[in-house]
């Protein structure tokens, strides 16, 4: 198994590519630390990987807050003594026009998707550079790469994910901590509830060469790679997993 005995964060495991890539992680062998705002999907969770065999546990978080974060944090080293994978996959999306986006929605968005991933990785570097090792994945969006119509703050907050990246990647690579950044295309997730209406189905779909949308596990296995020891001197760089959707 490519993560035996490794200790996992994974933010936003309630649901998604989160949940996906929590349960394939303990498949792998990690022990996963399910974080997620909503208590039910996040202990959901932990009950599917218990079933398959697995370990994990449930810690609520909010990323945008900094208590939670350090409680999350704490409880984790508490627990299993170490952090080698952190996962930074919390992230929301809301829909309006740029000139009628409030400013509500810009700190909501910014917050979680952005600030979340500071503080956590804030809070984790130190235990990690204690460690001599370590293994950052962010999971980004190709919407920070290119625009899509009606996020503009979530497409803002994605862009500041892959160059928080790469700025991180840079600051702590003579530590032996891999940072690197996930851009998955249009996957089939909650948060991508609209893809229930058909003409959006139909729009990202003839928008994506590769003959389907992407799933939890297309984004999970990257990860993956990212978090394994087979990626070890692979750091800073961002993954584009969207079926061919940015190279036309």
């Amino acid at each position: 198994m490519r993560l035996q005995n490794k200790v996992a964060i994974i933010t936003g495991a309630g649901s998604g590519i989160g949940k996906a890539t929590a349960l394939l992680f303990a498949k792998e062998g990690a022990k996963v630390v399910v974080a997620n705002r909503r208590e039910d999907k996040g202990q959901a969770t932990v009950e599917e990987i218990k079933k398959q065999g697995g370990e994990a546990f449930f810690v609520k978080t909010d990323v945008s807050i900094w208590e939670d974060v350090s409680n999350m944090v704490e409880k984790t080293i508490e627990k299993y003594g170490k952090i080698d994978i952190l996962i930074n996959n919390a992230g929301v999306v809301r829909f309006s026009p740029f000139d009628k986006t409030t400013e509500e929605d810009w700190n909501y968005i910014l917050n979680i998707n952005l600030k979340g991933v500071f503080y956590t990785i804030k809070k984790t570097i130190p235990y990690m550079i204690n460690q001599g090792k370590g293994k950052i994945v962010n999971i980004a969006s190709i919407a920070g790469l290119v625009g899509f119509e009606q996020i503009g703050p979530y497409c803002a907050s994605k862009g500041g994910v892959i160059a928080l990246t790469r700025q991180a990647a840079l600051e702590y690579a003579k530590n032996k901590i891999n940072i690197n950044c996930i851009a998955p295309g249009v996957i089939r997730t909650e948060m991508t509830g609209m893809l229930e209406d058909k003409q959006q189905l139909m729009f990202y779909q003839s928008q994506t060469p590769y003959p389907r949308l992407g799933e939890g596990d297309d984004i999970g296995y990257l990860a993956l790679y990212l978090a394994s020891d087979e990626s070890d001197f692979v750091t800073g760089q961002t993954f584009v997993a969207d079926g061919g959707w940015t190279i036309k």
